[in-house]
């Protein structure tokens, strides 16, 4: 019965965060472009499928992603190991990033944009790996920052001086980071914190927190996120000038 009720209250949810957008389409469709909603079975139908994966999604996250990245944050605390958790924390980044829906369909439109502007041989082959290169560069870049996050909460260092350290960097590498790779750079950092990154991260920053003496999981157990988005603007930069 309680498994129903959060099925239900996901599904409320999701009806609730997409209902805007569909008024917002439907009122700019209707009212301002006095244009008929085109296959109008079609959109009813996909909205609903979208309403549908959301819930089962977020119901998802709760059941599964939430507990287990946090039970495994404090198991790690707990062990003491300092370099399996460096290791954990590195792989969890670079995994997540990589299956990152998003991060895939930004790297494959740079990729063919790239091509269209001559910044690459136009070929399928070079498209290709022009995309690879750019998703293993973003996903490093994350497991680097979920890293140098995690030593944070370690360490007890203040999270304020580290973000005004990086977007220095980030300034300063926008000076000779070629303009083709600059946009692509600056949305990469968007597109990684993204469905399946910004879960597990957080419960991983939560958890570690709450098992540490001394740490308040409210003030230590987040910042990782702005890691996971800072970090891929420096290092995507890097790879555009050594491209």
């Amino acid at each position: 019965m309680e498994a129903l009720t959060a099925l239900l209250k996901s599904l409320f949810s999701s009806v609730r965060d997409l209902l805007p957008i569909a008024l917002v389409v439907v009122f700019f469709q209707v009212i301002i472009l006095q244009n008929p909603m085109p296959n109008m079975a079609s959109i009813l139908v996909g909205f609903c499928l979208v309403i549908l994966g959301l819930t089962i999604f977020i119901y998802g996250l709760e059941m599964g992603l939430f507990p287990i990245g946090e039970s495994m944050a404090q198991s790690f605390a707990r062990k003491g190991s300092f370099f399996w958790l460096m290791v954990f924390s590195f792989c969890l980044g670079f995994g997540t990033t990589i299956a990152e829906p998003a991060l895939t369909a930004v790297a494959d439109e740079a990729a063919e944009v790239a091509a269209e502007g001559g910044v690459i041989p136009h070929n399928l082959e070079e498209m290709e790996e022009y995309a690879d290169g750019l998703r293993l560069t973003v996903a490093l870049s994350v497991g680097v920052a979920i890293m140098l996050g995690v030593l944070r909460i370690l360490k007890g260092w203040p999270i304020h001086y580290l973000i005004i350290a990086g977007y220095v960097g980030v300034v300063i590498l926008t000076g000779f980071a070629p303009d083709s790779i600059i946009g692509v750079a600056y949305d990469s950092g968007g597109v990684t914190t993204s469905t399946i990154t910004v879960p597990l991260v957080t419960a991983l920053g939560v958890g570690l927190a709450s098992a540490i003496k001394g740490r308040n999981p409210m003030i230590d157990g987040f910042g990782l996120i702005a890691f996971a988005s800072l970090l891929p603007v420096l290092f995507v930069m890097i790879y555009g000038m050594l491209i």
